[in-house]
């Protein structure tokens, strides 16, 4: 049944690339980077455009390490993308990602979403409209990029395949929790800052505080957001919060709790999921931060 619902949710995001089609990765650059080795690179995953990447990983690696899919925020900054990784944004705690994932000995990539970073030069609204046009949808695009950039991790020889994990933060934490839904090879998943009932967002008048990339055709005739977020279990799921963030109504976040509880409860470990609640807008915490880490030492 699981298998079913998730293949429904896939068939959701539009006329996408075959799914099994080759990718490839040319190597831009290698440089020590804040004490970790930073691989720019520009990856082949959908054959319509390249992606720009980063790839980091520990100096001294021994053995393949777990990994992360790092997803980037949107904010607005179409400018800023996987520099995010490397640099931080203002609603994050320092130090940026890229080295507080391998300063645990974890390696991490991150890639440019359509429309940000090297691959910005479209308004949002443009590149949703050709894409409606064309049978896609943006926001299933930049599933399938996530997807396509998992199978690249996975192909590594530097990386454990079978210990993979995804976070973000905004955008990125929607990112997140979608592709683990989506990839049962997503061990663990950590969402921060946007959890967001469909229902309640609507209930709240909290759409525009979303992008248009963020809408799929017909989804609530099939899914909501408890629904999508099921998909990820048993695996380990830490979700994170503000209680005056507009777009996580509380009413909302309480609605996703008690259904996860109860799924994760009823598959038997129900301490593989966790949501945190502070009293804060859209940003990270020092104390969230810590409590990240921890999850991911804990379950990846």
């Amino acid at each position: 049944m699981t298998s079913q619902r998730r293949a429904e949710l896939y068939s959701l995001l539009g006329d996408l690339p075959a799914r099994d089609r080759p990718i490839s990765a040319e190597q831009v650059s290698v440089r020590e980077h804040d004490g970790y080795l930073l691989e720019t690179l520009a990856l082949d995953l959908n054959g319509i455009e390249p992606v720009p990447a980063y790839y980091a990983r520990p100096l001294r690696l021994e053995h393949p390490a777990p990994a992360v899919l790092y997803n980037h925020a949107h904010g607005g900054k179409w400018d800023i993308g996987k520099e995010e990784f490397i640099a931080g944004r203002g609603a994050l705690q320092s130090p940026p990602y890229a080295k507080a994932l391998t300063d645990l000995g974890y390696s991490a990539l991150c890639i440019d979403a359509w429309n940000f970073g090297e691959r910005r030069g479209r308004t949002e609204s443009e590149l949703f409209k050709e894409m409606l046009w064309e049978g896609r949808v943006l926001w299933g695009m930049m599933m399938y990029d996530s997807l396509r950039a998992v199978d690249y991790l996975a192909s590594r020889a530097d990386v454990d395949a079978a210990r993979l994990g995804t976070t973000g933060i905004s955008m990125g934490s929607t990112s997140a929790w979608w592709l683990a839904a989506l990839d049962e090879r997503i061990k663990v998943c950590v969402d921060l800052c946007c959890l967001t009932d469909f229902h309640a967002l609507i209930q709240a008048r909290g759409l525009d505080g979303h992008g248009i990339y963020y809408y799929v055709p017909s989804l609530l005739k099939h899914f909501d957001t408890a629904g999508i977020n099921a998909l990820i279990a048993p695996r380990a799921h830490l979700s994170i919060n503000g209680t005056l963030d507009g777009l996580t109504p509380p009413g909302g976040l309480d609605a996703i709790d008690a259904e996860l509880q109860r799924v994760y409860a009823e598959q038997g470990v129900p301490e593989h999921w966790r949501l945190l609640r502070y009293t804060t807008g859209h940003f990270e915490t020092a104390h969230a931060r810590r409590e990240i880490m921890a999850w991911f030492q804990a379950w990846l």
